[in-house]
């Protein structure tokens, strides 16, 4: 064990350091994903004191996702919603006032039902939209201690009450919702707590229509100045500890290192940021317009039931509800405490400049300036530790070359950078074969999170030994000190580039720094029969002590976000690759003393270990190679619109999946088959900006793979109403300036009994009231509508360039019918309220079209085994000329 011919061979001393390489990572894993005891009780049974209520917050929850139902914003289930959070707060106001009246507390809660109309732009997948939305509602809580002073500086927390169009949103967001509830409760019924700031609490009734609720507070409550700091709480998922993903300034990291179960790295918030998840919350309304920091958290783990119909109470991991309260509860305590820091954050938003991250139980918390002292110390430090270590293996050959031991150090750094990168393309090697290209099996993992572990990690073995094999011998212990200048390099430069994610290079950089400390005192403890040059096996315990810990916890929380979002980024997407990227390079961070470890044996053992590692890969793609890509909880997405055109008088329908799965061109045919005209196959169709079929989805359907399906029409069968009197687009008070060469008007947009109606055109436009900078070109523009129940008009205000052959006469048309004006063409498309499934199956308006989905919903599931998760929607579709 303490000799570079080790007395022991590889798989002895594999073997004992075996329980290190099981231990810890169980440890880590299991810490990863511990969960408080859920709570049923309201109050404590002795003290009678107000605890935090898992039971109260899931009931909650279960009313609004089961009770009421499906929450999409323009449907009944969501007006049911809005006049239930608005009872509910008058209950928690009336509540309030008796404590008050009865104990003489310094307490105010007020109460506000907010509607209002607007507009704003809504860039999303680098395609500009537009929204406009016509009294929306949020209802808003003002808990204070009823001073103007204690009003002043406020911190917000929020959530929304309405789902999206496929989900009944048990966890995303009605967890967040009871939540609420909960902790204002809690707060309130506390017989000591005076809120020193106040705690404004946001139901907002419109997030999954992007975002319109945020963006009405933060522009037109009369309150909304007041803010100061917002806590936002989101979910997309259903299990697991709630993620701290964007925090935007110092002092809220600081606030949220007060939390009982701290969970969030600067890792996670950088990756966020940076758009490589195209995702997005309130946050950034709040950011936009309130121009305030923040903390945005959120439910991750499971995203398999992210927006599908299985997000359901009974599929919330026991200890979630309780985790996000508590959590949320002391951040709200310290906040409104005489110790907040909100009155600081008068200055809004800056980016932040704190590196954080929670590891194993602990929260640290340090400045960007204390991160790029303490990584170029640990550099400096390194170099002076390896100048004192280092073995110079050949004197004699030195004096003779003039060369000095930096030249094996530096041999030793291109090493461990060619293993890195040997186990990336190693891992997309495989990835290339299972991919469409060869064997045609991509995504076999999705159904685990761990799974694409057991994929890519032997290939990434393979790759980086493979990538070792130019460099010939190298000593054992040259790789342990290039490792520790390499990572303490990478953990200063990449700090200094202003990413604090480098802390993860800074904590693998002290694991091996310890190792080399330790490995001089066990040497020098053996001296009798030891040699020049050895590393004990201890060393390699203390070495790979932080890189196993830290590793795993990046694994699995970067896997949990991952692997479910490959189901949603479209079938263009190269997602083997970016999963097995993924995996190999955190492989290699885990296990960085791998390389060294190899070599410690000689070139016979690394050719054995490549030779072992192509086997175990081998054996590996074979199982995932016939591995079922969906099952009955891991489900595939499948997008259905039944599309009735007012033009045509055709019916269509309209199926798309997100995902590169095998199987989706079988299942198209299937159900052309079985539910299209006869004998007219299913056409594929082009995904661009001028496909209005799927303008409803916008701009998500760039992620889609459409296919057109014929359907049969009975010639009896009549809209049941006249399509000119119910989906209409006019323009009115046109003005016309020849001068100018514009024209003027405002586009009116009438929709009885149709939801989230989008308009497009082709336009040069002047002005508008959507945006102050329009494109200055003629371009095509997507303005999409949220409305509250029953509100069926909405109009916009533009001036557009004429054509240079353009009539200066103006007409109205509706439904294609148009008059000789050569107007601007409008295509326009919504969603029928009382057509789409599963949301309205107990509310169905017996057309056609929802016998239809029925029928369809019932073959799919027996068809596909329950595998596949399907949003069906019936749609309404046509164009004006105006």
């Amino acid at each position: 064990m303490s000799s570079t011919r080790p007395r022991w061979g590889p798989l002895t001393s594999f073997l004992f350091l075996s329980p290190l390489f099981i231990a810890l990572p169980w440890f880590a894993h299991k810490h990863q994903y511990t969960l408080p005891v859920p709570n049923s009780d309201l109050y404590h049974p002795t003290t009678n004191l107000p605890l935090i209520s898992e039971s109260a917050i899931l009931g909650y929850a279960k009313y609004l996702s089961e009770d009421v139902g499906y929450r999409t914003p323009g449907t009944r289930e969501h007006a049911l919603a809005d006049a239930w959070m608005v009872d509910k707060a008058n209950e928690l106001k009336a509540e309030c006032d008796k404590l008050v009246k009865d104990q003489g507390r310094k307490l105010e809660c007020e109460v506000w039902r907010q509607e209002g109309s607007g507009s704003h732009r809504f860039d999303m997948m680098n395609k500009r939209l537009y929204k406009r939305y016509v009294d929306l509602s949020n209802i808003v809580i003002r808990v204070s201690d009823g001073t103007e002073a204690g009003k002043a500086d406020a911190v917000l927390v929020n959530s929304h009450l309405d789902s999206t169009l496929p989900s009944p949103g048990a966890a995303d967001d009605a967890l967040a919702v009871g939540v609420m509830i909960e902790c204002m409760r809690v707060l309130i019924n506390t017989p000591d707590w005076s809120p020193k700031h106040a705690v404004v609490f946001l139901f907002n009734n419109a997030e999954e229509s992007l975002q319109d609720g945020s963006h009405l507070f933060s522009t037109q409550h009369p309150i909304a100045s007041t803010v100061r700091a917002v806590v936002n709480l989101e979910a997309a998922g259903t299990t697991g500890r709630e993620l701290l993903f964007q925090a935007t300034s110092g002092q809220m990291i600081e606030a949220y290192s007060k939390v009982p179960r701290p969970y969030g790295t600067i890792f996670a918030n950088e990756i966020f940021s940076s758009g490589i998840i195209l995702s997005d919350t309130d946050f950034r309304q709040f950011e936009q317009y309130l121009n305030v920091t923040g903390l945005d958290m959120a439910v991750v783990g499971n995203s398999y039931l992210y927006h599908m119909r299985k997000d359901l109470v009974e599929n919330i991991e026991p200890g979630v509800a309780q985790h996000m309260a508590e959590n949320t509860l002391a951040l709200l305590d310290h906040l409104s405490s005489a110790s907040s820091p909100l009155p600081t954050l008068t200055d809004g938003y800056t980016k932040p400049t704190t590196v954080f991250f929670s590891h194993l139980g602990f929260f640290f918390v340090y400045s960007f300036a204390t991160a790029r002292a303490l990584y170029t110390a640990l550099f400096v430090s390194s170099v002076v530790l390896v100048r004192i270590v280092a073995t110079d293996y050949a004197p004699a050959l030195r004096r003779s070359t003039g060369s000095s031991i930096w030249h094996d150090q530096m041999k030793g750094v291109a090493a461990c950078v060619a293993g890195a990168v040997g186990a990336i393309v190693g891992a997309n090697v495989v990835a290339l074969l299972m991919s469409d290209l060869v064997l045609g099996r991509p995504l076999s993992w999705f159904t685990s999170e761990r799974a694409p572990v057991l994929l890519y990690a032997p290939a990434a073995l393979t790759g980086a030994l493979i990538s070792q094999l130019p460099f010939g011998p190298i000593h054992e212990k040259t790789l342990f000190t290039s490792q520790l200048l390499l990572t303490s390099f990478l953990a200063a430069a990449v700090q200094l580039a202003g990413v604090g994610s480098s802390a993860m290079f800074f904590l693998s950089s002290l694991s091996v720094f310890a190792s080399l400390i330790v490995n001089a005192v066990v040497v020098n403890a053996n001296r009798k029969g030891a040699k020049e040059g050895e590393v004990s096996l201890i060393a390699y315990a203390v070495a790979q002590s932080v890189p196993l810990l830290t590793g795993t916890q990046l694994v699995t929380a970067t896997l949990d976000v991952f692997v479910p979002l490959t189901g949603r980024i479209g079938s263009d997407a190269p997602a083997e690759h970016i999963i097995a990227t993924l995996v190999s390079s955190m492989t290699a961070y885990t296990f960085s003393l791998a390389l060294a470890f190899v070599h410690r044996f000689g070139p016979r053992v690394l050719r054995r270990g490549i030779v072992f590692a192509l086997l175990v890969s081998g054996v590996s793609i074979a199982y995932f190679a016939q591995r079922p890509v969906f099952d009955e909880m891991h489900q595939k997405r499948l997008f259905v619109i039944h599309n009735e055109s007012l033009d045509s008088k055709e019916q269509h329908l309209h199926i798309a999946a997100a995902d590169g799965a095998p199987g989706f061109d079988r299942l198209v045919k299937d159900i052309a088959d079985k539910f299209g005209a006869d004998d007219v196959p299913p056409r594929a169709v082009i995904m661009d900006d001028w496909n209005t079929d799927w303008d409803t989805l916008y701009p998500f359907s760039a992620f889609l793979s459409p296919y057109k399906i014929d359907l049969p029409l009975d010639p009896a069968y009549e809209a049941p109403w006249p399509p000119a009197e119910r989906f209409a687009v006019t323009a009115v008070d046109n003005v016309v300036d020849e001068v100018q060469g514009t024209r003027k008007m405002t586009l009116k947009i009438e929709h009885p009994g149709i939801i989230w109606t989008v308009i497009t055109f082709d336009a040069q436009v002047v002005a508008w009231e959507l945006d102050d900078h329009p494109p200055t070109e003629f371009a095509r523009h997507h303005i999409k509508e949220a409305s509250f129940y029953g509100r069926d008009t909405w109009t916009l205000n533009l001036t557009i360039k004429l054509p240079n052959d353009s009539s200066t006469s103006t007409a109205t048309a509706t439904t294609g019918a148009t008059t000789d004006i050569g107007g601007l063409k409008v295509d326009f498309i919504g969603i029928q309220e009382r057509r789409m499934w599963p949301g309205k199956k107990a509310d169905s308006d017996g057309s056609q079209a929802m016998k239809l989905f029925k029928a369809f919903d019932e073959w799919l599931e027996e068809h596909e085994g329950g595998t596949v998760d399907a949003m069906i929607l019936g749609c309404l579709s046509g164009s004006a000329i105006v």
